[in-house]
């Protein structure tokens, strides 16, 4: 097998607030060039880096907005989020857990800080991940997965490296227990100092990965801090990361969805035409009510 090559590592951009509760720096689509169509099927990466947030009766967030044509990915690394939707679900995740939203034809949803963890305020980190879905699939019925951390696969690394907790797709024979439409891997690879791990996906995917916590090296080479972004090229199929310190490294690696993108806002279609008739249709109170 061949190794993949490094082709760029990106230090955080400045961040931005989404809503009041969620201070993100966009790696994907942002303003480093990392496109839609180049990172498919990973359309946009929102981090919220570790950071303090005082304490308040009001809960932070992002209040009602719609999505249509591809699926939200919440996880939690710091903190308590809550969600409600359209679709009547509603869930809360803590340090470890998942959300995983598949929006498609059209849904109402909100997040926000949990209650009790924003009257105590708090170190709070995620990520956000949206994941496009094929145009035989963008106007499917909307579906919502919890997975607790209780529900995550793990494996455990030789050498008391640490374990691998695997969202979806697989890690050698152990696999995630989220479903996708496309192939989509998700792991967080928690290292202890010294602890390697070697991932293997196809050439043509799109990989790459977001050092939450400590640092590591790359191919017995590149060295990468935390909150740092690391793109592979799309050639090769290995790659090994060693822990310098205790670290978290979120994986992603998924195959590429080859067609168009048309993107306005909350919704990620194929054409504008479609773009334009989701709005329509939340104007029609297609996509259903949520307070």
């Amino acid at each position: 097998m061949k190794t993949k090559s490094i082709e760029h590592i990106f230090t955080p951009p400045a961040p931005h607030m989404v809503g009041d509760g969620f201070r993100v720096h966009n790696f994907i689509p942002g303003s480093y060039g990392l496109s839609m169509q180049r990172m498919s099927p990973f359309i946009m990466l929102d981090y919220n880096s570790k950071f303090y947030f005082p304490p308040t009766d009001k809960p932070r967030g992002v209040s009602v907005h719609p999505h249509r044509g591809f699926e939200t990915v919440t996880i939690a690394y710091k903190g308590k989020i809550a969600h409600h939707d359209s679709a009547g679900n509603s869930g809360i995740i803590g340090e470890g857990d998942v959300q995983w939203m598949t929006a498609a034809s059209g849904i109402l949803h909100k997040e926000y800080h949990e209650q009790e963890f924003s009257k105590a305020g708090g170190d709070f980190q995620m990520v956000q991940l949206w994941v496009n879905l094929p145009a035989k699939d963008k106007m499917s019925k909307p579906k919502y997965q919890e997975i607790t951390k209780e529900n995550i696969q793990r494996y455990t690394l030789d050498n008391n490296g640490g374990t691998i907790d695997i969202i979806s797709g697989a890690y050698q024979d152990t696999h995630g227990a989220a479903s996708t439409f496309t192939p989509v891997h998700l792991q967080n690879a928690k290292l202890n100092t010294g602890g390697k791990a070697t991932f293997s996906f196809p050439a043509h995917y799109n990989t790459a990965l977001l050092v939450v916590e400590g640092s590591i090296k790359v191919n017995d080479d590149k060295t990468v801090a935390t909150d740092n972004f690391l793109l592979f090229k799309n050639e090769g199929e290995d790659f090994t990361i060693e822990a310098l310190e205790h670290s978290v490294v979120l994986i992603l690696s998924g195959e590429p969805i080859l067609e168009p993108i048309a993107a306005h806002g909350p919704f990620v279609m194929n054409t504008r035409e479609e773009i334009v008739q989701a709005f329509e249709d939340v104007n029609l109170g297609k996509f259903g009510y949520l307070d």
